[in-house]
């Protein structure tokens, strides 16, 4: 009986623990914030010399190559788009990645304007492709 109760105090331990403090899932490349970015930029040329679509499912990355397709989860919603990466940012900290509208739309972020996300990659360019 004593081993059983110090079993159920342990596991009772370790939910409450993981409740507070949750941890990414080792499926995700990188957890953080997403933000988005459109009208102003439409147009413009990426950092890859496309220009933006804010119609397209794009995305700016810090790091990853360009023509990477990655999937972002919203974490609170669990509702996920794909997007290829063509862009340079987010240049603001805490942030991983910069929407396309029509990402940020379809995830259901445009008004709350971030979301915490969690980046899946699908696919990376042999010779990190232009796009």
């Amino acid at each position: 009986m004593r081993e059983f109760l110090l079993v159920a105090v342990l596991l009772g331990a370790v939910l409450v623990w993981s409740l507070l403090y949750p941890h990414p899932s080792p499926e995700f490349y990188e957890v953080g914030i997403a933000s988005w970015y459109g009208p102003k930029f439409h147009g413009r040329m990426t950092a890859n010399g496309e220009l933006y679509d804010m119609y397209s499912f794009t995305a700016a990355h810090r790091t990853l190559p360009f023509g990477t397709v990655v999937k972002v989860v919203d974490l609170s919603t669990g509702k996920s788009v794909v997007v290829r990466i063509n862009d340079r940012g987010p240049f603001i900290p805490g942030r991983i990645i910069d929407l396309s509208y029509a990402a940020a739309s379809e995830l259901g972020i445009v008004g709350r304007g971030t979301a915490e996300v969690g980046l899946i990659i699908l696919e990376i360019p042999e010779e990190g492709g232009r796009g």
